[in-house]
């Protein structure tokens, strides 16, 4: 390895040392060409050294035992069979900020989480502080309002987990839904028949299912109605039981579109209620279905309201740099 040192930097400075007992992993944890050490220099102002099974780090204090922190989380993910890609470094790094109330580094950084969600591809863990809290909920709470900004995976998580929940038998229906209000919910003018006409607003939730299940089982359960993906509209009349429903861009409903919404709620159901208040598109017709909603519901018992911000947006780290930029740190 031969990347230069940091620049000193003001404040006390210090040299740590990690030991790895499982040096065929250290691959695997470094990245292709060392891109995972790079990243956590680069975001940290830190220097790490690797001589065989050991990684010396030195810089500013606070910032080495955070990539201290931040390997050692690493590590420990891929010993349990944890992929670790560039979004699960940054991922890493970001919940290593997140201090707990005595100023402690969180423990769930170097340990590896103990939610995640196993679904016929893949095994998905949280990436955020705010994921743990969210997948918590999903696994408790009858109906979960996820407000924030895009990227931070309230809907990918909760599709995950309605998989989960289809392939354990624990439900019988998958059903998304949201609605189509880029067209105004009036559709005639575009080609081919309703499910033609609302499909490319609906692609997003198509594009987690075959994340989440092979093609073949996504076209065998949607034949079959296990899976059922439709706008809002055609929710009503209905009584959603034995169902995990998961709404996305709930920011674009009108109240009485959320009321409806909402009292479809069934026996051993689950609702999901996904979206992002700052960004509404109705038009000019009032308060968004979203808001009025979480005003009054919050705090009911039954009920979860989980609040992502930009720090938790595990795309690209661009991504969370833009919505900081437009929104502020602290979203709702």
């Amino acid at each position: 390895m031969s990347r230069k040192p940091v620049p000193a930097q003001a404040g006390d400075r210090a040299r740590l040392e990690i030991l790895f007992d499982k040096p065929q992993l250290l691959g695997r944890l470094f990245g292709e060409f060392d891109q995972n050490l790079v990243a956590i220099e680069n975001r940290l102002g830190v220097y790490i050294a690797a001589r065989g099974n050991k990684l010396q780090i030195e810089g500013e204090a606070e910032a080495a035992g955070r990539a201290r922190e931040v390997l050692t989380g690493l590590y420990n993910r891929i010993v349990q069979g944890q992929d670790i890609d560039t979004g699960a470094v940054e991922a890493v790094i970001a919940m290593s900020a997140e201090p707990t109330l005595d100023g402690i580094i969180r423990n769930d950084v170097s340990d590896p989480p103990k939610v995640m969600i196993r679904t016929r591809k893949k095994t998905i863990v949280p990436r955020s502080a705010t994921q743990i809290r969210y997948m918590e909920a999903l696994n408790r709470s009858d109906i979960i309002f996820a407000l924030g900004p895009a990227g931070t995976g309230k809907t990918y998580l909760a599709v995950a987990q309605a998989v989960q929940q289809l392939i354990q038998g624990t439900v019988d229906r998958l059903i998304l839904s949201r609605p189509a209000v880029e067209a105004g919910e009036r559709l005639g003018f575009l080609p081919g028949d309703m499910k033609e006409k609302v499909d490319p607003y609906l692609r997003p939730l198509y594009d987690a299912l075959y994340d989440m299940l092979p093609t073949e089982q996504v076209e065998r359960r949607i034949a079959s109605g296990e899976i059922e993906i439709a706008p809002i509209a055609f929710m009503r009349g209905r009584t959603l039981s034995d169902a995990f429903v998961i709404l996305d861009e709930a920011q674009n409903t009108t109240p009485a579109q959320m009321k409806m919404f909402l009292t479809r709620f069934g026996q051993n159901s689950r609702m999901v209620v996904c979206g992002d208040p700052r960004q509404v598109d109705l038009p000019d017709i009032g308060k968004s279905g979203l808001a009025d909603a979480v005003g009054r519901l919050e705090g009911i018992d039954g009920i979860a309201t989980i609040r992502f911000g930009a720090a938790d947006v595990v795309r690209h780290p661009i991504v969370g740099r833009i919505v900081e930029a437009y929104e502020g740190p602290d979203n709702p």
